[in-house]
């Protein structure tokens, strides 16, 4: 099993949580082992900054703590590894003989003084909850910005090119606002919040493959999900005008924006830097409020609990390997088999034939002018899918003891979890904004 990823902090600081609802704040106790000015130092905001190298062990440990450095956390809060006698060995040598020795007898007797311990509880959680904060208003200023940059840069196209405008217009009047002006001004809020330096791991090529795999099953039942919620909500009158946009348009106007930008702009924000800011505070909480919020940035309910689902993948991988283009790569992948692949095959044959509009006389004429020859091909597609969908949904099975998380270095409480990372005003205004766009193009 290979180490906590949090490469600056040694297995040997401890944090033990402990909640204290009296007040209504979870107050945390800060139990370390004799090395936590060595391994962590405050910064000005009242935050915790951990050095890039891993300090020596201390020269003399006031507690025996029986952690061994090599050993990963996987229970949260109280893991406590055992050692071995070899490393209590090296790491606290035998005094010497001409050493003075305490008595014995006298010091059973006198009371042993207790470690100092931080108490920074309201500080500390505050601290993070301005974090949260942070991050939802970034996100929110991002929507507004491009939300703006788009309908000033759809009404500058429409001067020029009326209500026919090209596919590639059509995305760049959309992408366009949110990749040259949304993203870079909304990076001003992000950077406020510290990222947090990590070990970086490589993935095998087999359980790239499998991860990829389990994507499939997670698209198509969260895109089914996705249809059935719209017809409910628009009483079925709405239309995924993604998808017609990308059936109908231009194939590499489409294989550009949607395999090439949206998967590097999307993870890099999503998945970098919003979980590479937040997973001080638990993988799990910055995985899931990584998910959500890559899910309520489509504003097309469509999509959202796809996203979301793929979300959740995406984000397990980078960060059980901080490595950013392994899930761009997987974001390409997914849109392309997606959003190019699948259109491109659709095409090949009439729409009719798949929503069962087509008498059985226009059929055989179709078939004896050999306009059926692209049937074969969508019916190889879909057959693939299906396979690709229960090897996904067997794999998802036997991963289901695989998947690894770590104790953060300051994992938040279970009772603060949804409290720190949601109830705040950045994350409300940006959920109350994104589910508002949402709705209202649901029902144009």
């Amino acid at each position: 099993m290979r180490d906590p990823p949090f490469a600056s902090v040694p297995t040997r600081c401890r944090i033990t949580l402990r909640d204290e609802y009296a007040s209504g704040i979870g107050t945390v106790f800060w139990n370390m082992t004799g090395i936590h000015n060595r391994c962590c130092q405050t910064n000005d905001d009242g935050g915790m900054h951990m050095n890039e190298t891993t300090p020596s062990a201390p020269e003399a440990p006031q507690q025996q703590d029986n952690a061994q450095p090599s050993q990963p956390v996987i229970q949260p809060d109280m893991a406590q590894p055992n050692m071995t006698q070899s490393n209590m060995t090296q790491s606290n040598p035998s005094p010497s003989n001409d050493a003075p020795q305490p008595d014995a007898s006298s010091s059973a007797q006198q009371p042993q003084p207790m470690p100092a311990l931080q108490q920074p509880s309201r500080d500390w959680w505050f601290v993070a909850y301005r974090r949260f904060t942070l991050i939802g208003a970034a996100l929110a200023v991002m929507i507004a910005l491009w939300i703006g940059g788009n309908i000033l840069a759809s009404g500058a196209a429409h001067q020029f090119f009326g209500g026919n405008q090209p596919t590639w217009m059509s995305l760049l009047t959309s992408s366009g606002p949110m990749y040259l002006i949304a993203i870079p001004l909304s990076m001003l809020i992000f950077t406020l919040v510290p990222a947090v330096k990590t070990r970086q791991y490589t993935l095998k090529g087999g359980e790239f493959a499998q991860l990829l795999i389990m994507c499939v099953p997670v698209m198509v039942a969260g895109n089914l999900i996705g249809q059935l919620m719209a017809a409910v909500v628009s009483q079925g009158q709405a239309s995924d005008r993604v998808q017609q946009l990308l059936v109908g348009g231009d194939v590499w106007a489409v294989a550009l924006f949607a395999g090439v930008f949206a998967p590097i702009f999307e993870e890099w924000i999503f998945r970098k830097e919003i979980i590479s800011r937040l997973r001080r505070y638990g993988e799990k909480t910055a995985i899931v409020f990584s998910a959500l919020a890559f899910a309520l940035f489509h504003l097309n309910i469509y999509q959202f609990f796809y996203a979301f689902g793929l979300g959740l993948i995406l984000g397990y991988v980078y960060t059980r390997t901080s490595r950013l283009w392994y899930v761009i790569v997987m974001h390409m992948s997914i849109n392309l088999l997606g959003g190019v692949v699948g259109p491109a095959v659709i095409r090949l044959i009439d729409p009719r034939i798949l929503n069962g509009t087509l008498s059985e006389s226009e059929i055989a004429r179709m078939a004896a002018s050999g306009q059926l020859n692209g049937l074969a091909v969508v019916s190889l597609y879909y057959l693939a899918m299906l396979a690709l969908c229960v090897a996904g949904i067997v794999l998802l099975v036997r991963w289901r003891n695989r998947w690894e998380f770590y104790t953060a270095p300051e994992e938040l409480p279970a009772g603060l979890k949804i409290r720190t990372a949601y109830a705040n005003p950045g994350v409300i205004v940006y959920v109350l904004l994104t589910l508002a766009l949402t709705f209202w193009m649901l029902l144009q």
